[in-house]
């Protein structure tokens, strides 16, 4: 079964080919992938409309891409998958609206897939795939969750974030310190030459019991710190970005221990845009070696949002039984949607 991925649910495009047949875990046929960044940095920020008129400029030309690298034709696709949501409204709705009307015109059947459900799947297709069940650790723009995984379709939601997530504390904190969109990966290589000792900044929720986040008052520490040193701020700016990048891992990296206490497994997924902060992974290997924890990743180029994820997805659930392909073209988009509603009993 050859699965064809559409992903356009905030500021890249993605497509991918993937061949979901038999019991094995999906192959990666071919994707390409698109990135809105230079657009918005212009705004310091996503434009939704911005965001939504380039996917449609780009999906198809993507879509012709991805067939010719993998020497295939669309007669060749069983299944058209698009991300339903969560993310932007009219950004949904661009890949939904193209993934549907081409599987009418091949008379195939289209599929919704969840975004954190393909982050969450995604290291399926690196070098040292997982095994079930395992702890999720999804850090992926404006979400930040742990999840208990028992097989696919089986997610338990053990703890999230109250306020900020992960990803929104890097951008937010680089902007306050100057930095160019998008302003994560920015302050983690400025803090590649700064001290994470150098300010004492608050590690919120660290000690309280259970699995949640915050990291709003982090911001609003950073913001402080910031206005403090005043004209000091450009020479130290390193310093405060490796502060910050210091706090945000420390409380990722004790939460997700946490979650592997509490559920008692020995397998740790690290999913999303955050996955890919070397630090993070430096950190989180050094301290699942000790306890005899395996950790797995996406492949760097599957850390950001991508067509693959939602192929391998969509594949992953029709293997496991969980989908009952039609061919009705109508759809909806759900830019508000938790993983957790998914759950197979």
């Amino acid at each position: 079964m050859v699965v064809l991925g559409i992903e356009s649910s905030c500021d890249e495009t993605g497509v991918a080919l993937v061949d979901a047949s038999g019991s094995g875990v999906p192959r990666l046929l071919s994707h390409a992938l698109f990135s809105q960044i230079d657009m918005h940095q212009a705004y310091g920020g996503v434009v939704p409309e911005l965001a939504s008129r380039d996917h449609i400029r780009r999906v198809l030309p993507l879509t012709h891409q991805v067939m010719a690298e993998a020497g295939s034709s669309l007669a060749e696709v069983d299944v058209v998958a698009y991300t339903r949501g969560p993310g932007l409204a009219g950004a949904l709705l661009v890949g939904a609206g193209v993934a549907c009307s081409l599987a009418a015109a091949l008379g195939k059947p289209a599929m919704g897939v969840h975004h954190l459900e393909g982050h969450l799947l995604s290291p399926f297709l690196s070098a040292d795939p997982p095994e079930f069940p395992f702890v999720a650790l999804l850090v992926s723009g404006g979400h930040t969750q742990l999840m208990r995984v028992d097989r696919v379709g089986s997610y338990e939601l053990l703890g999230e974030t109250i306020d900020d997530a992960a990803g929104e504390a890097f951008d937010k904190s680089a902007k306050l310190m100057g930095l160019p969109y998008p302003g994560g990966p920015h302050l983690s290589r400025l803090a590649e030459g700064g001290d994470g000792t150098a300010f004492k900044l608050p590690r919120p929720l660290l000690h309280s019991g259970d699995l949640d986040f915050s990291f709003a008052g982090l911001k609003t520490a950073v913001l402080t710190q910031a206005k403090r040193l005043g004209p000091e701020l450009e020479s130290r700016k390193a310093d405060l970005a490796a502060s910050t990048q210091a706090a945000i891992v420390e409380v990722l990296v004790k939460k997700s221990l946490a979650a592997m206490t509490q559920t008692g497994l020995k397998r740790l997924v690290v999913a999303g845009g955050v996955g890919a902060n070397a630090l993070l992974r430096s950190q989180l290997n050094a301290v699942c070696k000790q306890r005899g924890i395996r950790v797995h990743y996406p492949e760097l180029h599957l850390c950001t949002d991508n067509g693959a994820m939602i192929a391998l997805a969509a594949g992953m659930r029709l293997q496991a039984g969980l989908e009952t392909l039609q061919r009705g073209y109508t759809f909806d988009v759900k830019p508000r949607w938790g993983l957790a509603e998914l759950t197979t009993a």
